[in-house]
């Protein structure tokens, strides 16, 4: 049986190997970034006109009578709920607001996740998406194959590798000025991929983490500007591409 002992080193190598990948990735999943708790348990106090709860894989903002649903994506390796304060914002301004939780908090498992608000609240009719970082660039996957559904794409600290140059949706790309995470080469080049009537909003002294309330990012920048300040700006922006 000498014969059998190749095959079997082989397929031990193999699980070996298998064993690690996993241990690595668990081991880059399990350190995220989670939202900052005072801030989302602030966020997330629902009153009379506004009813905040989660459901399935999403934590809902529905305000009384809502103008348009918005659609977010959370960033790379960030808790959901860091949001919170971003999507409250929105939906005081009758903006229908949906935080999509992710698998493992990386978007990119998870692209369509957009169908199942889009499904629950059916009496919608014109639906925006957008995300911060990774999520956005997934955001704006889903939003290249749903231009039918789609009316606008937020990109927050992002870009898009999907082509919508030729499409009929609303574009706004938001990033602060002192953001280190963003990779402007890429930003740059993928620029083209957006319609020639892309608002884009630079916000003096932003950065990156400050979209969302989520502490200190590796390679961030400093901000020079209050994070409430860059939250208004950003929300203030969305709203008008929607209204």
């Amino acid at each position: 049986m000498i014969y059998l002992k190749k095959p079997r080193k082989i397929l031990v190598s193999l699980v070996v190997l298998i064993v690690l990948c996993l241990g690595g990735f668990f081991a880059y999943t399990l350190d995220f970034y989670t939202a900052d708790y005072d801030d989302a348990i602030e966020a997330l106090a629902g009153t009379e006109s506004l009813k905040i709860y989660s459901e399935e894989n999403m934590v809902i903002f529905k305000p009384e009578n809502p103008v348009a649903g918005f659609i977010f994506y959370p960033g790379g390796k960030v808790e959901s709920t860091a949001y919170s304060p971003l999507a409250r914002q929105l939906a005081e301004n009758d903006i229908l607001c949906i935080i999509t939780s992710m698998p493992f908090n990386l978007a990119v498992f998870d692209i369509k996740a957009a169908e199942m608000p889009m499904e629950v609240f059916a009496d919608i009719d014109d639906w925006y998406i957008g995300g911060h970082s990774l999520g956005g660039s997934m955001a704006a996957a889903f939003a290249a194959e749903n231009t039918d559904k789609i009316s606008g794409l937020a990109l927050l600290a992002s870009y898009s590798t999907a082509d919508l140059s030729d499409s009929n949706i609303d574009v706004l790309s938001v990033y602060g000025s002192e953001d280190g995470v963003l990779n402007m080469e890429k930003y740059n080049e993928y620029r083209t991929n957006l319609p020639r009537n892309t608002v884009e909003i630079v916000i003096d002294g932003g950065n990156h983490r400050q979209f969302g309330s989520y502490g200190l990012q590796d390679g961030d920048g400093t901000a020079t500007v209050s994070a409430d300040s860059q939250l208004s700006q950003t929300v203030t922006a969305i709203v008008d591409m929607i209204k």
